[in-house]
Formats: C-alpha cells, structure tokens, sequence
C-alpha cells in the first residue's frame, strides 16, 4: 500500500491534487460529473472585494503547448460567493476549500480575506498577487517584493487561517518575493502563474485577445515552474504548491521533487474535465512504478537525490 496523504499548512490532505483557480470554478460543473471530494482540495474561483464582469473578449487564444487567457478575474464579488455559492459548494465538497482572493488595493486584499477568513468551510486563503490578466492590480503587487510584503502583513493581521502567497513568474528572481512574503508571515506560498505573453492574427494584423497580452497556460511551461519551485525551496522554509503545466500523475511526482507540498492542476481541466479525478486515481500505481511508498517523503528530493 502507498500513502498519498500530505500535509499543508497543518491541515491534511487525503493526496497533494488541487484544481487551480479559475480553472475548476466553485467545484459545481465538475460535481456534476463525479465526486470531487476524491480531490485533495480546489481553489475556487478568484473573488474581488466587488463583483466584476472581468475583460472584454476574446479572451481566449490557442497557442503551442497550452492556451493564453485574458478572463480578467471575473467573479460574482465575495458577498455573493458567502451569502449564495459557499451554503451550495457544502452540499457537494466536504472537505476545506481553498479560497483565492484578488484585490485592486491592499486595504481591498485585506478586507475580502477577512471576510472569507470568517467562513468554516474556508482551509486557507490563497492571496492572488500574481495575475498578468488586469489593470491596476494582481500582478502590481507581485513584482515588487515591498509592495508583496505589504499584501502579505496586511491579510496575516486580519485572518487566522492559513495564508498562501501566489507568486508570479513575471520577475526577474522569484526568490526576493517568496522571501519577501516569508519575512512578513505567509504560511504558504504557491508558483507559478501563468506567463505573459500574446498570439497576433494574421488576417486582421491585430492581437488576437482584446487585452492584447494573456496568461500562458499548459503544459508547455511546466518546465519553467519546475525550475522556479526548485529555486523557492531553496530559498524559503514554509510550504509550496506547486503548479504550472502539471497535466499527469508523472508531473505531480515531479513537481514534488522539486520541493512542492501539494500540487495544483489547471489548464488542463479545461481540456478534458476529469483530469484532476484521473490524477488522483492514478498517483498509486505510478508511486509504485518508481518504488514510491510515501509522497511525503519525496518533498524537496531532487535537492539531495532522495
């Protein structure tokens, strides 16, 4: 028998397979399809303080390797994901949720964790400062290490429960920000985002998405979030989710050694909807396939060759 359990952030996970955010939405489409509480955890949907319509399409583009989107963290704001989806989501996912947050201000970041701190199905908030996707906010926060360590002691003095920092890969070193956000108490922070980039259609001469630039997504960048893993393990001491690219059983093997504690799936459940179920299925008899009896014990391995 192998164990798939893992730990994040003192809560236990019955194996590391996290949907990502914006890519699982609140768990309902995908609970119609099978019994997601097979998942470790999901991250639902990014909420904002208010309800936003999000960017103006297209927002989607197709590209080698994975996809670019532009959604543009469009969301029904957080007194509704309270007030109405939360009481849902507990009829069909039993377990700690993952709520990601974003904001347009600091004081917004702090007030909407708060808030979603206060919920009993809510495990840990993952604190978007990485989105490449709007104006304003998101990523502003997170190329800067000051400006991500200010996000990072504004939401710790207002929630108890854990607090995850999603990096993003749009800097320069990624180390300085996950160090920056460890310096002020993030339990946790999970990497990596999408990567900026664009598509141009040649009949019109024009950017393909309305937002001109998008997230890269898929599994054309898992090698560059298996490099940035690596580096942050090396430089901070609290958990990671890794992400980024990760679309097998083999990838989220990977993505551990590289110093991951739970791994999150995301373009991919876009492709094909039962993807994060078929991972958790098929994790046992790949950890036996590499003489694996334990994932814990595989946590940071690459870095010593265990």
């Amino acid at each position: 028998m192998v164990n798939t359990k893992v730990d994040l952030c003192g809560v236990e996970l019955d194996n590391p397979v996290i949907p990502a955010s914006g890519t699982f939405g609140f768990g309902a489409e995908f609970a119609a399809l099978y019994d997601i509480d097979c998942l470790g955890t999901f991250s639902f949907k990014g909420t904002t303080r208010q309800a936003r319509f999000g960017n103006p399409t297209p927002r989607i583009a197709e590209c080698p390797g994975g996809m670019l989107n532009a959604v543009g963290l469009q969301n029904p704001g957080v007194e509704t994901v309270i007030g109405e989806i939360l009481p849902q989501m507990a009829s069909y996912f039993h377990k700690p949720v993952m709520a990601n947050v974003s904001g347009f201000s600091i004081e917004e970041y702090a007030e909407t964790c708060a808030m979603l701190d206060a919920q009993p199905q809510v495990g840990w908030l993952e604190v978007n400062i990485s989105c490449p996707n709007v104006h304003g906010g998101g990523m502003s926060f997170g190329t800067d290490p000051a400006m991500a360590a200010a996000v990072t002691k504004a939401v710790k003095a207002v929630t108890k429960k854990p607090v995850i920092l999603k990096l993003s890969p749009n800097v320069t070193d990624v180390t300085a920000i996950a160090r920056a956000v460890e310096a002020e108490g993030a339990d946790a922070v999970s990497l990596i985002n999408t990567i900026q980039g664009m598509r141009i259609d040649l009949r019109r001469r024009r950017p393909v998405l309305a937002n001109t630039f998008g997230g890269y997504s898929g599994p054309g960048i898992l090698p560059v979030a298996l490099r940035m893993v690596y580096q942050v393990y090396e430089a901070v001491r609290i958990p990671i989710v890794g992400m980024g690219g990760v679309s097998t059983a083999q990838d989220v093997l990977e993505m551990m050694l590289a110093g991951a504690s739970a791994v999150q799936i995301g373009a991919v459940n876009l492709v094909d909807p039962f993807a994060a179920r078929d991972i958790v299925r098929a994790l046992p008899q790949v950890m036996e396939q590499y003489n694996l009896t334990d994932l814990r014990s595989i946590i940071g391995g690459a870095h010593h060759g265990s």
